[in-house]
């Protein structure tokens, strides 16, 4: 495979084309994609909301700050209206910007060391790498992450400025062309890069990109979230900007299809869900997250919802918008009957029979009572509920996952009830999930014999460690967006401020250890770009809701389980 050292190609003339111009694919809502299958061209619906104009104003202005004021407050009933306005910017003092709101101080601090951390190809911005501690050994933290970035294209799309946005989005696809191998075996077409870097060499005056598909990866795991995530930055780039001609590109629709193909293919499984490896995700160490974890499938079902808004409507797009719906409907239906946990599932489970046959079964996947661990019972609040991390035969992993739980509120897979739920659970939970420094990765820890076991002794992921029940910052982004679209600012506001208080003078590190998140992580890089990121776009969230827009998706009211239980083939 050769690396790249010319930038890519140009959409035809250059000119945009926006939402207000020509009728595109993109004028389709967000919710009642299940609509897409019944007409031959694309659709004006008008896109429903989650919640009324009264109670979006009504929260708005009970997230402004003492004494401060939202601007042309006497339009606050119209405030959702303006979540597909294009280019609005945060209110945040910053070069491109300005406010009656005033900022946090750690705010301007925060810009300038994500300024800092931005990577240049041929003069153009590409991305951000992923920590500046040049106190520690760079390993592969001076690389652009695909997953890492996406807080701080958000950030930078917030504050209008979305050149490094499509960048990256143009240079990460240029890189999945490559012919990708490890150790001789060939990896699927769509597989998008764990991260990237630009080499510079000065003597021949010349710049290359550098791509790592999991050859170079710490257990050498390709990433199943990077072309997930590419999705769905591609989304909120046209949501943010109006501007259609990048996703319209044949290069983009190809990208996406490549994807698609690769992760709707037809195999043995007989779950909806995407089977997937340890490490394959944010917790890219052996962390026992095989099989179905909660975060791929949340990002896999919001990456289906968004390719199927940008992908165009012709004879290809069509088709793979048939297998789209389809999976979707199944994957939701499984999800939010076998994932979701509450108190009365949990007495239901609690209860099971074993051993059953047929497509009668309770007990779908053979789940033992025994195998219940004693601490759920105890974090079961009798309000609340949460997805679980994974399902499979005679396993259920009862631990939460936070970007898995946050990222199902964000694309609807969860339903409006269990996004409350979910919430409940956070605020009867606070001292166990937020303690003194937002946010658990995961819940519990995993601790002696099993530890052992499960993560092969890594002297990293140690109790109340990394992605062991570690603290991390940058889950802020994703805990604010699900607050607000969930109704409760209040819970974001008040993790907000817990970290304001000790992230810059802790120089913004990657994770924090201990029960409450008390210490700085014992390996955790300071100068973290996504910790930075991820708290310059929940404070902008909070400031401007209509942020909301480019990452949240509506429920679609249509969507019905195409069948209620598991059927039998009968000859």
């Amino acid at each position: 495979m050769a690396p790249i050292n010319s930038d890519a190609s140009q959409n035809g003339n250059g000119t945009a084309k926006h939402l207000e111009s020509a009728p595109s694919l993109f004028e389709i809502g967000d919710s009642d994609w299940s609509r897409l299958l019944d007409k031959p061209r694309p659709l004006n619906i008008e896109r429903k909301r989650s919640f009324d104009e009264r109670s979006f104003s009504e929260m708005s202005i009970s997230m402004s700050p003492p004494h401060h004021f939202y601007r042309n407050t006497e339009n606050s009933s119209r405030t959702f209206e303006h979540l597909d306005s294009p280019g609005r910017r945060s209110g945040f003092n910053t070069p491109r910007s300005n406010s009656y709101f005033e900022p946090h101080p750690i705010v301007g601090e925060a810009w300038d060391a994500l300024r800092r951390s931005l990577v240049y190809f041929h003069k153009q911005p590409v991305g951000t790498i992923a920590a500046l501690d040049h106190s520690a050994e760079k390993v592969n933290y001076d690389q652009v992450f695909v997953r890492d970035f996406v807080p701080s294209a958000l950030a930078f799309l917030m504050n209008g400025e979305p050149e490094v946005v499509k960048n990256f989005i143009l240079k990460t696809l240029r890189l999945q062309s490559w012919e990708k191998r490890v150790d001789q075996f060939k990896l699927g077409e769509g597989v998008m890069p764990a991260s990237f870097k630009v080499l510079h060499d000065p003597v021949r005056n010349t710049e290359t990109l550098i791509a790592d598909f999991g050859e170079s990866a710490i257990g050498r795991v390709a990433p199943v979230d990077s072309g997930f995530w590419w999705i769905i930055l591609l989304r909120a780039y046209t949501k943010s900007t109006g501007d259609t001609s990048l996703a319209e590109m044949p290069a983009c629709q190809r990208g996406m299809r490549l994807i698609l193909t690769l992760c709707l293919s037809e195999g043995f499984d007989t779950f909806p869900t995407l089977l997937c490896a340890d490490g394959c995700s944010m917790i890219d160490r052996r962390m026992g997250v095989y099989g179905y974890p909660i975060e791929i499938q949340a990002l896999f079902f919001m990456a289906l919802r968004c390719a199927l808004t940008l992908l165009k409507h012709d004879e290809e797009g069509k088709e793979f918008a048939d297998r789209i719906i389809k999976r979707l409907h199944a994957l939701s239906y499984h999800m939010r009957s076998y994932f979701w946990l509450d108190i009365k599932q949990l007495n239901d489970i609690y209860c099971y029979k074993t051993e059953e046959y047929s497509h009668t079964a309770v007990n779908k996947f053979n789940v033992m009572p025994d195998s219940l661990p004693d601490w759920v019972f105890d974090f079961m609040p009798t309000r609340g509920g949460y997805f679980i991390g994974n399902v499979s035969p005679a396993r259920m992993d009862f631990r939460w996952f936070c970007l898995g739980n946050c990222v199902a509120i964000l694309s609807s897979l969860a339903t409006p009830e269990q996004a409350s739920a979910i919430m409940d659970l956070i605020e009867s939970r606070w001292q166990e999930l937020v303690g003194e420094m937002p946010l658990k990765i995961c819940y519990p820890t995993m601790e002696s014999h099993e530890w052992r076991i499960v993560t092969g002794c890594d002297p990293k992921n140690t109790s109340w460690s990394y992605h062991n029940g570690g603290s991390w910052p940058v889950l802020l982004w994703l805990l604010t967006a699900a607050c607000i679209k969930s109704g409760r600012p209040q819970i974001a506001r008040r993790a907000i401020e817990l970290a304001e208080s000790r992230l810059l003078k802790d120089q913004w590190p990657e994770y924090y250890d201990g029960k409450l998140g008390r210490f700085i992580g014992k390996q955790a890089r300071k100068f973290q770009t996504w910790s930075i990121a991820g708290y310059l776009v929940a404070k902008m969230m909070l400031e401007d809701p209509s942020h909301l827009g480019m990452i949240s998706l509506e429920e679609d009211k249509l969507m019905k389980p195409q069948m209620k239980r598991s059927s039998s083939w009968i000859i």
